[in-house]
């Protein structure tokens, strides 16, 4: 198949977001755990989540546009500074997936989709229990997209917690820690580790 701008232009909008989403392939399938100053949790599963940097150790995702629904996950991060990013697993799969509902901001998706939430001491967001690979993040900066009105949120890493056994020969491996992808707005999938390679250097690339 082969679609023009024009052609994507004129799909309808379920049929574009759907197949626009997946173009870039397999996405890391995530819950961004937040919580206001009055104590509301709000849970959201997030396929945008990127790597900016190792030192200091950056993390940002894609916060849609603000003025078309209410953004819980981003009020609450931009009033207390922390959040967490959870991965999920094929064992809570569907409860995360059903937290993209638009809740009423009262109601918390931790108790609507059967998820726990779980605290760490001096830490002021929730992660999910459910969850073994869990990131503790202070908010840094947002920087607005003018082309579509989304925002690029960015955070540093302040708690890492991970399967002992996902880290092989000081790689991570998420098949052992059994994290899913996304594609699309909602397909999962398992993930399998086909091939390691060293670090590449010139000199040592083979003769193909």
């Amino acid at each position: 198949m082969h679609y023009t701008k024009k052609d994507i232009d004129n799909l309808d909008r379920v049929t574009r977001i759907k197949i626009i989403n997946s173009v870039t392939g397999i996405k890391p399938a995530n819950l961004i755990g937040s919580m206001s100053n009055e104590g509301q949790t709000n849970l959201a599963v997030f396929s945008s989540i990127v790597h900016l940097g190792s030192k200091p150790a950056l993390l940002g995702f894609i916060l849609r546009p603000t003025g078309e629904v209410p953004r819980h996950t981003y009020s609450n991060i931009l009033e207390n500074g922390f959040y967490t990013i959870n991965h999920i697993h094929p064992e809570f799969i569907e409860k995360a997936h059903y937290t993209s509902a638009k809740f009423h901001q009262e109601i918390s998706e931790f108790g609507a989709c059967g998820l726990t939430e779980e605290f760490i001491e001096g830490f002021k967001a929730p992660f999910v229990k459910e969850s073994q690979f869990k990131i503790g993040m202070r908010y840094k900066q947002s920087m607005d997209i003018p082309l579509n009105g989304t925002i690029l949120v960015i955070g540093e890493i302040e708690q890492l917690i991970l399967p002992k056994e996902s880290v092989v020969d000081d790689d991570v491996d998420l098949e052992r820690s059994k994290s899913v992808g996304i594609s699309g707005l909602n397909s999962y999938y398992s993930l399998s580790k086909l091939d390691r390679y060293p670090y590449a250097r010139v000199k040592e690339v083979p003769d193909f």
